[in-house]
């Protein structure tokens, strides 16, 4: 991703000191703090256009720090998942002792996704448009579900379960087709399209599979929800 790999380049320059013919010194706490911060946007897995924030605890001035042959290394100090608040392991070979140098120190992440909210309450009933959504930024602790990115996909969606003021658009709280809408059922091979008239039994999203009724035969087939209003069936 390239705004990651933009983040690590920039911290890993800063924590990268010269070191002139290999001689020991000291690290610098800024060092430690970006090797510390590079090593959780590493582990960071998050999608294009997310925005991602680290920042590591401040250390004290008058830690004694030792002197280093090579640059720190930084590494997440457990395996799980990253959160909120991780424990990073900053070290380094020191000649002013015979076991690798290291401190422990915290680096609070925040990852936050473009997601469509609602700019009002929604009721059950209301229909989604350009006038009752908005992208905004989230924090992913706050997502819970199959959220949406672009705006304009859910224009024209039915709102079935409450949605609170600037809360983020799940699919579990609407339905492109809801239960005893009239929809179209498209049938398509690689030469014909063939439409008809339809009666959705169940509600679903894009992509879901439920029953419809043909109006005109009464027949129930079994098709895909492809669009708002919009089904499929195979031929």
């Amino acid at each position: 991703m390239k705004v990651k790999f933009v983040l690590i380049l920039t911290i890993w320059l800063l924590a990268r000191p010269v070191w002139a013919g290999e001689e020991a010194v000291p690290p610098s706490l800024s060092a430690i703090a970006a090797a510390a911060e590079a090593a959780v946007i590493e582990k960071i897995d998050a999608p294009d256009g997310a925005k991602i924030t680290v920042e590591a605890q401040n250390l004290d001035a008058r830690v004694n720090l030792p002197r280093c042959q090579s640059p720190v290394e930084a590494s997440l100090a457990s395996d799980r998942a990253i959160s909120r608040n991780n424990t990073v392991k900053v070290s380094c070979i020191s000649p002013d002792q015979d076991y690798p140098w290291q401190i422990f120190i915290s680096v609070r992440a925040e990852v936050l996704f473009p997601v469509v909210v609602a700019t009002r309450p929604l009721a059950n009933g209301d229909i989604l448009s350009a006038d009752n959504l908005e992208l905004k930024f989230v924090n992913q602790t706050q997502l819970r579900g199959q959220q949406f990115a672009a705006v304009d996909s859910l224009f024209g969606t039915r709102v079935k379960r409450r949605i609170a003021q600037d809360s983020p658009i799940f699919a579990a709280n609407l339905c492109f087709v809801c239960k005893g809408d009239a929809v179209s059922v498209y049938a398509k091979t690689s030469t014909v399209e063939i439409k008809i008239q339809g009666e959705a039994l169940a509600d679903g999203n894009q992509g879901d599979r439920i029953k419809v009724r043909n109006i005109n035969s009464n027949k129930v087939l079994d098709a895909t929800v492809i669009g708002v209003g919009e089904v499929e069936i195979k031929l």
